[in-house]
């Protein structure tokens, strides 16, 4: 194990769990089938628990070029190896899609909606409106990386054990199930552009019938949005700390 296997397996790991989460709700003859938004929410934040659980000891569980970005910002890493970590996350994010397409493989023939197969892969906005998009994709990123940034250590003092403070995968897992019940209703929130394009590459390249175009259109909504919230939320962390 290093820094990129665990970027890449984390990321695999949390979009197997995630995008595994959407396919069981949206399509035909799951067990899940219409289960609704609060299980999507729930499962993605746990996905984001198992992520950062395997990748954290070693790589700090990035797991989205966002958060590499922020860490390029406070200069914590060179531009080698933040490029290093983000072709991780997107190929990462590419094989844990292409492992829920296989084991829901039969679904996906038994589903005839383009739209529901397309969900299991890559974010579309409720409403098409990308100047309104990518301020969604802003905030919710924006929210992310400002409260990751805000993460404490545990503190001891005097011999007390003064609490835990905000480590670990725990803290991180309710900021995703916030954002994803709060502020996920318009775009889906994608807030990780790894999670956004790989599976949208894969979901392209598979023998996938009747399904929905690239969609470039608002692909680009996705990525950009998320660079910009994750910008932002470093450049006010630094003013202000």
């Amino acid at each position: 194990m290093n820094v990129l296997i665990a970027e890449f397996i984390g990321t695999a790991v949390l979009i197997l769990l995630g995008g595994g989460v959407v396919a069981n709700v949206v399509l035909k003859d799951t067990k899940g089938n219409n289960s609704g938004w609060m299980v999507i929410s729930t499962a993605w934040a746990l996905a984001v628990f198992a992520g950062v659980t395997i990748a954290g000891p070693y790589s700090g569980a990035h797991l989205n070029p966002a958060v590499t970005l922020a860490n390029l910002i406070l200069n914590k890493m060179t531009l080698s190896l933040g490029l290093q970590y983000i072709t991780m996350q997107i190929l990462g994010a590419m094989f844990g899609s292409f492992v829920v397409w296989l084991m829901y493989k039969d679904h996906f023939t038994q589903t005839e909606d383009a739209g529901a197969k397309e969900a299991v892969f890559c974010t579309r906005p409720a409403i098409f409106n990308p100047k309104i998009n990518i301020i969604s994709e802003i905030v919710g990123t924006f929210v992310l990386i400002f409260c990751i940034l805000h993460f404490t250590e545990p503190t001891i003092q005097q011999g007390q054990t003064l609490g835990l403070g905000t480590i670990g995968a725990i803290p991180v897992s309710f900021i995703v199930w916030v954002i994803g019940l709060s502020l996920g209703g318009t775009t889906g929130y994608a807030i990780n552009p790894a999670r956004d394009l790989g599976p949208r590459i894969t979901h392209a390249l598979l023998p996938i019938k009747n399904k929905k175009t690239f969609n470039l259109a608002y692909a680009w909504v996705p990525i950009v949005g998320p660079l910009i919230g994750s910008t932002l939320a470093t450049l006010i962390y630094l003013c202000i700390n």
